[in-house]
């Protein structure tokens, strides 16, 4: 069976509106897709670090208890586990606070199995931190030649906007092992200063890939494709709860509808087709919908369950 690897951080995530706490549950960009695939009867495994604490046990003891491999996820004896302060506006968007207490550390961990199309999820300010991108880098080249797809989530946070001329060079070397890169109109606007998608992908994408989708909150998702292939997706109104995982569940999606459509690296060297596309987008919103549902980051077991019979049937 085809796997999704992912690399990223963990969080602890406390949500809040009007000031006041509403709920505390494991998070990370990365990982929020990783459980939602793993509740979607997808085989996952996950590379991160926690700190050597309650937090850190509670979220590796979550990855597990939601069938995801968790044995690359490292602790670090000396160190506390993140955590994110999510405050919820009145449109339930959420503006960020991080706290981390890692300043020292270096990525350890063994490399899962990877196998010919497998999938690997990588992204935000963990695929472009100096501290680990040794690690980070050797594992995406070994990923690489061993024949898995390589999905890129920018998710590049304005706290970072001061360290953008430092992580250009990785940054540019991520585009350039990535298959597909996936990010959000305020990602250009931080990193680039350009707000127009076909701006950011003939200046920014292309040369390195030609699979390239900018999400832009509710507004149409804009897709640039192989062989000149440019197309707006239109975003279904629904009552949010929390927007909190949405780009990290549409990403969920998006890897689920390869793996449900049997699109292989194959496919992806020959160009995905429109109707190719065209499910892979429906997949990626049906998760981000159904996550900001909820106060959850990610898909409710009933979903899961549902999308795993579908995959068995395949």
């Amino acid at each position: 069976m085809r796997k999704v690897i992912g690399l990223g951080e963990t969080v602890l995530d406390i949500i809040f509106r009007d000031n006041q706490p509403l709920h505390a549950l494991p998070g990370g960009s990365t990982f929020n897709a990783i459980i939602s695939l793993a509740r979607s009867g997808v085989q996952t495994s996950f590379i991160s670090e926690t700190g050597n604490d309650r937090v850190g046990r509670n979220i590796i003891q979550f990855l597990r208890n939601n069938g995801c491999n968790a044995d690359s996820v490292s602790v670090y004896p000396d160190s506390k586990s993140p955590v994110s302060l999510a405050f919820l506006n009145d449109k339930n968007d959420a503006e960020y606070i991080f706290y981390k207490d890692h300043p020292k550390d270096r990525l350890d961990f063994t490399y899962p199995d990877v196998q010919p199309d497998d999938l690997v999820l990588f992204g935000s300010y963990y695929a472009l931190n100096p501290v680990i991108r040794p690690q980070v880098k050797g594992f995406l080249e070994y990923a690489h030649q061993h024949g898995a797809i390589l999905y890129y989530d920018v998710n590049f946070r304005a706290s970072h906007q001061h360290e953008v001329i430092k992580l250009t060079s990785n940054l540019l070397e991520n585009f350039e092992m990535a298959d597909i890169v996936r990010g959000s109109k305020e990602d250009f606007q931080i990193l680039f200063k350009k707000d127009n998608p076909d701006v950011v992908y003939r200046t920014q994408i292309s040369f390195y890939t030609k699979k390239f989708i900018y999400t832009q909150a509710g507004d149409p998702i804009e897709l640039r494709g192989d062989n000149g292939l440019s197309k707006q997706y239109p975003i279904t109104p629904i009552q949010t709860v929390s927007t909190v995982g949405a780009g990290d569940n549409f990403n969920a999606g998006f890897l689920y509808g390869l793996i449900a459509n049997g699109i292989t690296r194959g496919h992806m060297e020959q160009g995905l087709s429109e109707t190719q596309w065209d499910a892979l987008i429906h997949s990626g919103q049906q998760f981000s919908a159904e996550v900001c549902t909820s106060i959850y980051n990610y898909v409710s077991p009933e979903f899961g369950a549902a999308r795993k019979k579908e995959l068995e049937k395949k």
